[in-house]
């Protein structure tokens, strides 16, 4: 799940490793950055209550799933975690994780479940390194800070031979990806009648 807003302009911020420090700060910046995003406007249909539940959201998995198991990076105003190939069984939210949200889903905790396991059904079988969040801060979005993540985690797998996948759920955003290398592989409708979803692939540049 992706909201990148990122672009080619020059990087402001150099990316750095995360750590358990940031995670307050790194769950802010994505609760504004998803603020307005489809599927997290599905999730959390209250407006009021939103921003907080999408702290709570992000928070829960970078601590239980993306921190352990992922590639966590970020700049001042931008965040993305990253899997790679040999994680991404258990960078999936397992039943544990997925109780604790259910404590801010409310009646949308079914659908997440749902999507949960339509993804790790359909995730692809070749190897390949997985964005599973990327987003900025609105009020940092076009300086490049969203872009220099991006790059970051692509060097990576270009360094490997290896494929990227995503998935977003704002059309907005695919010409941002495309611009990147990616590719659309296809729109996914999600369960009770949520937005669609585009998986997306870009395969690796030598």
């Amino acid at each position: 799940m992706t909201n990148a807003n990122a672009n080619a302009n020059t990087d402001t911020s150099t990316p750095r490793a995360a750590t358990g420090e940031d995670v307050g700060a790194i769950s802010r910046v994505l609760a504004r950055a998803f603020e307005d995003d489809p599927m997290m406007c599905w999730f959390f249909p209250e407006e009021a209550t939103r921003p907080a539940a999408l702290g709570s959201y992000f928070t829960t998995l970078l601590t239980r799933q993306y921190l352990p198991y992922g590639l966590c990076e970020r700049t001042e105003h931008a965040a993305a975690f990253w899997v790679a190939p040999e994680a991404q069984e258990k960078a999936v939210p397992d039943e544990e994780t997925i109780r604790e949200l259910a404590d801010f889903l409310g009646d949308r905790a079914d659908w997440f479940r749902q999507c949960v396991e339509a993804a790790a059904a359909s995730a692809p079988q070749e190897a390949h390194w997985y964005l599973a969040v990327l987003g900025a801060d609105p009020v940092a979005q076009r300086r490049g800070q969203g872009a220099a993540l991006l790059r970051s985690g692509l060097a990576r797998a270009d360094a490997a031979g290896l494929p990227v996948h995503l998935e977003s759920s704002k059309a907005e955003n695919l010409a941002v990806y495309r611009h990147f290398g990616f590719e659309v592989l296809e729109e996914v409708r999600l369960p009770g009648d949520g937005p669609t979803l585009w998986t997306m692939r870009r395969a690796p540049r030598g």
